[in-house]
């Protein structure tokens, strides 16, 4: 693979090449930067080292092959790909949509698009006929890149939303068979650190998903302030090999752990998602030397039987988020590795990261560490007050310096009350709650939008909601998260049926349906049949009483568990 040494200079450079966007760790600068920009020197610094692996289970999965692609062997082919684009008339300021899953072709994709100044919108494999429908109506993609699996699946779905797209194979972009560009041609000039990268969709606490518009500048930073972050975390140029099982559809997995590797000559390790039987021969197959994880993985994994071999690794820490606050101890003392605690949104990317990453991490507190020079924080109760040291608030950020919105999303697309709303009096309102002590920890409380978190997944009641509406059988539903041990929530659905018929049938129905038009973890696991919903005086659902009615409910058993059926669709 080669080991040769990495220069001081040759670092620097990647950690900041332009005069918008500089790090800590140097002063070095150039005119502009973008994604592609960064892959580019690295494949020129670090060419015969790795750039991403695929292990035999992900490959025997995905029907790929196994092995490891170095830095020049993606250059050559994101090269390749990216004049097949060109020729074909994409460019600056077209948006074109993935739907490939954490496999190889994604990466190529992705670059190679970029390297033109086309933004890319991944699509998840989960996702379903009214999602998708939603989705290609409101991205206005010119184009979808989509496994063959999902081939007629996607272009029924571009149809009924009216858009006349091409929807081709990765294999068919790579033996350059595009069909044309749009009719609106490329932007004029080169794309920039301002240029949209990506627009990534998140769930937000009504209606539907929101599209977060990111930026280059948005990747760099979050790549950028992963490298810069130190203390347990410092990565080391040309070593690093980084395990993650997140999907690309996230931040976590695209912005962070991606440019971070990008930025240093990492090796990324992409599995197909997290098996928990086969995770640590993964880790020590793969030689990793980080991994990301959500807190459903350290639960799963304390669930199996102790082995000879939990502490025989190379892992040197974990990164992520929501681990059980009871198990972190033993979790860490079991598999002799730290789990590093740390917050983020998809809107905040790396204007706003938090991280326990620096001793004491205050184990087993749920604390997220404090904020360093890069952002700064108010918590705010719920009289719009500043909570005091110890008082529970909401958590508020914005970033340090003149430009408080530096590494942040740039906007909800075609939602400027939204967007808005997020910036109210200057500081970004996150939703989430936390409190800080007098040493300026942060602990995690808990999540104060109506969303909720099934395995690392935020799934929009709302949105649920009106696809349980569409059923014949439901007259009203409210949905609402109750506890599950290994997920974190579970959805709970408080239907009032249109009729008395038999409850299993009618649950199961409606569960079944929902499986076919949404992602398989949105669909109720839970369903409680009630006469009539809580309701102000204006008809609208009370938010509160329907979560408390959901708890009492879940709590006497009085509910039909449906979670049998929430399984992945391929």
């Amino acid at each position: 693979m080669g080991t040769r040494e990495v220069s001081g200079e040759a670092v620097a450079f990647f950690l900041a090449r332009s005069t918008q966007l500089t790090f800590s760790t140097t002063s070095a600068a150039a005119s502009s930067q973008t994604v592609f920009d960064a892959f580019r020197h690295a494949a020129d610094h670090h060419g015969p080292r790795p750039f991403l692996q695929t292990l035999p289970e992900t490959a025997a999965i995905y029907g790929i092959d196994a092995g490891t692609i170095t830095y020049a062997q993606a250059h050559a082919e994101v090269a390749q790909l990216s004049r097949h684009y060109r020729e074909a008339g994409y460019g600056h300021g077209h948006r074109i949509g993935l739907l490939l899953e954490n496999r190889p072709a994604f990466f190529m994709h992705w670059l190679a698009l970029n390297a033109l100044g086309v933004s890319v919108v991944p699509i998840s494999s989960e996702m379903r006929s009214a999602e998708l429908h939603y989705l290609f109506e409101h991205s206005e993609l010119c184009l979808v890149i989509c496994l063959p699996q999902r081939l007629e699946d996607l272009r029924r779905s571009a149809t009924q939303a009216g858009h006349a797209i091409g929807v081709i194979t990765p294999s068919a972009a790579a033996d350059g068979a595009l069909p044309a560009a749009p009719t609106a041609a490329p932007l004029a000039g080169s794309p920039s650190s301002d240029t949209e990268c990506a627009l990534l969709y998140t769930s937000g606490t009504t209606g539907r998903p929101k599209g977060c518009v990111l930026t280059n500048f948005y990747f760099l930073r979050a790549g950028g302030g992963y490298v810069d972050m130190g203390g347990i975390c410092v990565l080391q140029p040309g070593q690093e090999r980084l395990l993650t099982p997140l999907p690309l559809v996230h931040m976590n997995a695209m912005a962070c752990s991606t440019m971070a590797m990008i930025l240093i000559g990492g090796c990324i390790i992409a599995l197909d998602r997290f098996h928990p039987k086969t995770w640590w021969d993964s880790v020590r197959q793969s030689q990793a030397t980080i991994f990301h994880y959500l807190g459903v993985m350290p639960a799963m994994l304390m669930g199996l039987p102790p082995d000879e071999l939990d502490a025989r690794h190379q892992v040197r820490f974990g990164f992520g988020a929501g681990v059980d606050k009871l198990r972190q101890a033993d979790f860490e003392a079991r598999f002799k590795l730290p789990l590093v605690e740390a917050w983020a949104m998809t809107e905040t990317g790396g204007g706003a990261m938090l991280a326990a990453n620096h001793e004491p991490r205050r184990i087993g507190q749920s604390c997220i560490g404090k904020p360093d020079g890069t952002l700064v924080l108010r918590i705010v109760d719920d009289q719009g007050q500043e909570a005091s040291v110890g008082t529970p608030g909401e958590l508020q950020v914005r970033a340090a310096g003149p430009d408080p919105r530096r590494g942040f999303f740039r906007e909800y697309l075609k939602d400027e009350q939204a967007s808005a709303e997020a910036w109210k009096d200057g500081w970004f309102h996150t939703g989430d709650i936390v409190r800080q002590d007098a040493e300026g920890y942060l602990y995690f409380m808990d999540r104060k939008k109506n969303v909720i978190r099934r395995s690392g997944e935020n799934i929009s009641a709302v949105e649920v909601e009106s696809v349980l509406l569409q059923h014949p059988a439901v007259q009203a539903v409210a949905v609402a998260a109750v506890p599950d041990p290994i997920r974190g929530d579970e959805v709970l659905a408080l239907v009032v049926p249109r009729s008395a018929q038999q409850a299993e049938h009618i649950a199961r129905s409606i569960t079944e349906f929902c499986l076919t038009q949404l992602a398989y973890y949105k669909a109720p696991g839970y369903i409680a049949f009630i006469e009539q919903l809580p309701l102000t005086s204006s008809q609208k659902v009370q938010r509160g009483k329907v979560k408390e009615l959901a708890h009492s409910l879940f709590g006497s058993g009085a509910t039909i568990d449906l979670r049998a059926l929430k399984r992945r669709q391929d």
